[in-house]
């Protein structure tokens, strides 16, 4: 190893080479690494979808649900479980452990299959197969809106599904899905009087129907060498054959369906989902990119294939795009690029300006030499370009000249003394790459705590620790090869030979001052001790967040109206929310949702479950800036002239978390639960601060119970079932075959004319067929009355536990600085019964659980860095010295973080731990040098003071590349709070450090001033 730096500086041609061949290969990974807006981490998490027709959601819970929860509960991956109870389905969400990942997730969900799948035949007759969903984490980078003037939704489901055979031929792209498709069914409408004329039986039709367009195998026939099939003829191609259909009369008389019925294709209504864009109807298509692709390079290849598929696009059709995330990927891979070269020109400045324009030039082609061979092996490994991955190259930009800094200033000051240049490269590198490598190390390891995390935090910024590890190694390894090489082949022999050391005024004060320190040493630690004391108090003064807002030009508007809501109603809302967005300044295009949430778009975005009282609106603004006032406006309109719907209005969260504070109650009774959430929204409604307050269980709904004469119908032949099915064809319809056009099988529904099912007040001419006496009954002489009465629409269940969520978010200020307002309150008035319990959910929830993760892991780290500082130093002293310096970084934090009015969120605290490695790694600098002066003999005090003179410009040199180079950061939404806590942090505590360090040295190895007393 030691041998590397000769070789580097006596084989001259082989290390340009070298270094050319690492710029080329730099060069060509940047152009062709793969590009994401933010980095893919796993959605742990899988939906199981079951449909129970017909039942309330507490039938769903009890009787599907909890079956469904037991089973999988018993599955020892398994995190939590979620469970969402409606009328007719149930939604169970399976969250999975930290520990499991990408690779053995399949696994974990075929063993959930097969325990849904043993439960199967415990579920109530009438309840659908379960679908296990385990692609709920797909994210659609691209999603498009398609319009039509002219164009009914049949026309654009269409034109939809042949564009999307067309676009899944381009690069990169992994799936497509379709939002807001029209459901289509082949209906035949029966007047209700008709049918009971004739004496039809609605099972002579359904059988009639469903027999002539089954598929029926007909056997094969060997025909000499050939095995011939049979296949009979005579299914129905056409709505004309459905029309032409011969039906069987009461008295065997034969009828054509189209004699008694109107037969149409048409659109199911009321829609399951309905989308609009600029008040337009329209309908969603999104695409998502290969795991591991470029999204650029996809999104590239899609504008290519709508180009060329223009000239065939039918008149009238538009493509709007929604959201593109290749362009906001190559915008946002543009300016962290802008920033890195804006962060790499800082430095190289600052280098030129303090060490001169040949070391500057020397340190500043490292640099860059660095961030090529960076690029090269994180193309290798996979790692792509993204936030978290440029971030961490503009973070380690200060640090990955801190090691060429320490070897050209010792190559400089051994050509001073009258060294050779090749001597005094190798003497250099000799006394400072081991302890440049153990401090490489501990900067690395003050990062590993994220690494260490398991959560979805800690996988989302895996990439920031694989850089910095990556990038520094690399560091090292080019300052002990690279820089010797170009320090011989550029610096000249310096003109003052001989000339004593850090003889210039500024190094004499220094020492004068570090001097005095040492003399007062008990006065100078007790004035740090006040300066902490002092930091932690205005520490208490710095915002708490968890997750900032992002910079996207985007931003939601979400509307919940009353449980029970019909969509069309929840519809027309929107419709009036929207006009008034519309008009307001920079608003440029608007997309509506209705029914649920849009398609997965960005990572961090969690769609809505369906529900036909929820709509969400997508805004797009000319400029990200004008989000906070815009937001403001719509809240207060949804506020004060929509008082019946709950509205709230928010921008994109950075990174994982909600921003919204959740108490969760949990406990048997629902009623009791309701009676809970209503004192906690009371309380939230008393807070000035407090919007957007609802439940997510919502109001009870209205529903019509009809009383089951059980011995009149046991006299007439007619069931329960038989009722419920004449009951439903009245109203909605009754599936009686299916239709098979184009790729599509159609249901074939019969019902009564729209006059007679949308009217409750044609219920008592409702009529049941009774099979035994082959003749229809008015359904009053099975039934009692009809009652009016509510139930609950939705349960939301947690580890099988009933669990009422009520939620609020604030007008101003953070999510956090809410929670600690409402909570105490909350807490102290909230009487709960024996059996129920109140936690806290949302973003407090996240934060505490990745703030938990991180700091159980940086323990670990943190006897890493320990550990490399014995080794280093073969003593425990001096490793005391080093911790007893890192409480300093808490000086410079707060004043960092209030000037620069930042949150202190998750990612400050990354960078306030990640300081402590900075911090070390200056120190082993200092207390190497002191040590390297003590071996040579020098008196002790003379030691501490001239080796903390000679490290005075590498210190603060890599401390001031380090901040400088975090100032482009300052203005990225994510990584500003770090930035502000490391350029803060750094600044005071390097300035503190170096009289602090000596002080503590000569405090425990007894140093003093020869003849001076110590205060």
């Amino acid at each position: 190893m030691n041998n590397l730096c000769l070789y580097a500086v006596r084989y001259k041609v082989v290390t340009l080479v070298f270094s050319t061949i690492i710029a080329l290969g730099g060069i060509f990974s940047f152009l062709n690494i793969g590009r994401l807006e933010d980095p893919e981490f796993t959605i742990k998490e899988t939906v199981i979808h079951t449909h129970y027709p017909g039942a309330s959601a507490k039938q769903v819970e009890l009787e599907v649900t909890e079956p469904i929860e037991t089973a999988i509960q018993q599955l020892k991956q398994l995190k939590e479980v979620r469970s969402i109870s409606r009328a007719g389905v149930s939604i169970i969400f399976a969250e999975t452990q930290e520990i499991y990942d990408k690779h053995n997730l399949p696994q974990v969900w075929d063993e959930l299959r097969r325990k849904v799948g043993s439960v199967n035949g415990q579920l109530p007759a009438g309840c659908q197969t379960p679908i296990v969903n385990d692609d709920f984490g797909d994210v659609y980078g691209v999603l498009f809106a398609i319009t039509g003037d002219g164009y009914d939704k049949k026309q654009l489901k269409a034109y939809a599904e042949d564009l999307r055979r067309e676009l899944l031929t381009c690069n990169d792209v992994g799936r497509i899905d379709f939002w807001g498709l029209p459901r289509e069914a082949v209906f035949i409408e029966i007047d209700r009087a008709k049918l009971t004329q004739l004496g039809l039986n609605p099972n002579t039709i359904f059988d009639t129907l469903n027999g002539q367009n089954s598929v029926t195998p007909a056997g094969a026939v060997q025909v000499g060498s050939e095995y011939i099939p049979f296949r009979i003829t005579g299914d129905y191609t056409s709505i004309e054959d459905i029309a032409n259909q011969l039906i069987s009369g009461s008295e065997g008389s034969m009828i054509r369906l189209k004699e008694i019925a109107r037969i149409r294709h048409d659109i199911i209504t009321p829609a399951a989902e309905l989308m609009c864009y600029n008040g337009k109807e329209a309908v969603a298509i999104g695409i998502s990119t290969i795991s591991g692709g470029n999204v650029i390079s996809m999104g590239d290849s899609i504008d290519q294939r709508l180009q060329e598929l223009q000239a065939n696009t039918p008149f009238g059709i538009n493509i709007h795009t929604i959201t593109s995330q290749s362009k906001i990927v190559e915008k946002s891979v543009s300016g962290f690029v802008s920033n890195l070269i804006s962060a790499v020109v800082i430095v190289i400045l600052l280098l030129v300006v303090f060490m001169g324009w040949r070391e500057g030039i020397i340190i500043g082609f490292v640099l860059i030499l660095t961030i090529f061979a960076t690029l090269m092996v994180m193309k290798s490994y996979g790692i792509t370009l993204q936030r978290i991955s440029l971030g961490a190259l503009i973070i380690a930009l200060g640090m990955l000249v801190d090691n060429a800094i320490v070897v050209t200033e010792g190559i400089i000051i051994k050509m001073r003394q009258g060294i050779g240049r090749e001597e005094a490269a190798d003497q250099s590198v000799k006394e400072t790459m081991w302890p440049l490598l153990g401090a490489t190390i501990i900067a690395i390891l003050a990062f590993a705590a994220i690494s260490l995390s398991k959560d979805m935090t800690g996988e989302w910024l895996a990439s920031l620790f694989q850089v910095i590890c990556i990038s520094l190694g690399l560091s090292w390894f080019f300052a002990i090869t690279t820089v010797p090489c170009f320090c011989v082949m550029i610096l000249p022999v310096p003109k003052n030979n001989g000339k004593k050391k850090h003889s210039q005024r500024f190094f004499k004060y220094y020492k004068t001052i570090v001097g005095k320190a040492i003399d007062h040493r008990w006065l100078t630690l007790t004035g740090v001790i006040g300066l902490l004391v002092v930091a932690v108090w205005g520490f208490s003064h710095v915002k708490q967040d968890f997750m900032p807002d992002t910079n996207r030009s985007q931003f939601t508007v979400d509307i919940w109206m009353p449980q029970g809501t019909h969509i069309n109603s929840t519809e027309k809302q929107l419709e009036q929310v929207e006009k008034y967005v519309a008009r307001l300044e920079g608003v440029q295009n608007i997309s509506g949702f209705i029914g649920r949430g849009p398609l997965r778009f960005l990572l961090t975005f969690s769609p809505e479950m369906p529900d036909s009282a929820y709509a969400q609106l997508l805004i797009d603004v000319d400029d990200f800036r004008r989000v906070p006032e815009l937001k403001k406006n719509i809240q207060q309109y949804l506020d004060k002239e929509v008082p019946q719907v709950i509205g709230s209005v928010d921008a994109f969260k950075l990174g994982p978390g909600g921003g919204a504070v959740i108490a969760r109650l949990s406990g048997p009774e629902t009623k009791i639960l309701r009676n809970l959430a209503g004192q906690v929204k009371k309380i939230m409604a008393e807070n000035p601060n407090s919007r957007s307050i609802r439940t997510d269980w919502g109001n009870q709904i209205k529903v019509s119970k009809v009383d089951f004469a059980d011995l009149r119908a046991q006299g007439l032949g007619i069931s329960r079932p038989e009722i419920g099915s004449s009951i439903a064809m009245n109203f909605t319809g009754s599936v009686v075959g299916q239709y098979r056009h184009r790729d599509d099988l159609l249901p074939i529904i019969l019902r009564p004319p729209k006059k007679q099912r949308n009217n409750i007040d044609f219920f008592d001419e409702v009529q049941v067929f009774s099979q035994a006496k082959n003749k229809w009954v008015p359904v009053q002489q099975v039934t009692n009355r009809t009652i009016t009465g509510v139930e609950d629409s939705v349960i939301h269940r947690l580890n099988q536990k009933r669990t009422l969520r009520v939620l609020c978010k604030q007008r101003e200020g953070t999510t956090d600085a809410l929670f600690r307002q409402l909570s105490p309150i909350i807490e102290k008035k909230l009487k709960l019964p024996p059996g129920y319990n109140l936690e806290w959910g949302g973003e407090h929830e996240e934060q505490i659980e990745a703030n938990t993760k991180l700091m159980s892991n940086f323990p670990i780290a943190f006897a890493g860095m320990f550990l490399v500082t014995v080794l280093l130093f073969n003593s425990l002293r001096y490793p005391l010295i080093i911790f007893m310096g890192l409480p300093l970084v808490v000086v410079g934090v707060a004043p960092g973080m209030l000037i620069a009015d930042k949150a202190f969120g998750f990612m400050a605290m990354l960078g306030f731990l990640s300081l402590f490695g900075m911090l070390i790694k200056n120190e082993i600098v200092l207390l190497d040098q002191i040590k390297a002066e003590l071996a040579d003999g020098k008196e002790p005090f003379t030691a501490v003071v001239e080796s903390s003179a000679s490290r005075i410009r590498p210190v603060t040199m890599a401390t001031f590349t380090t901040v400088l180079g975090m100032i482009p950061l300052l203005t990225d939404a994510f990584f500003s709070p770090m930035a502000a806590t490391i350029m803060g942090g750094l600044s005071f505590a390097t300035l503190l450090t170096l009289f602090v360090v000596p002080v503590f040295f000569s405090t425990l190895f007894s140093v003093r001033r020869p003849g001076v007393k110590h205060f």
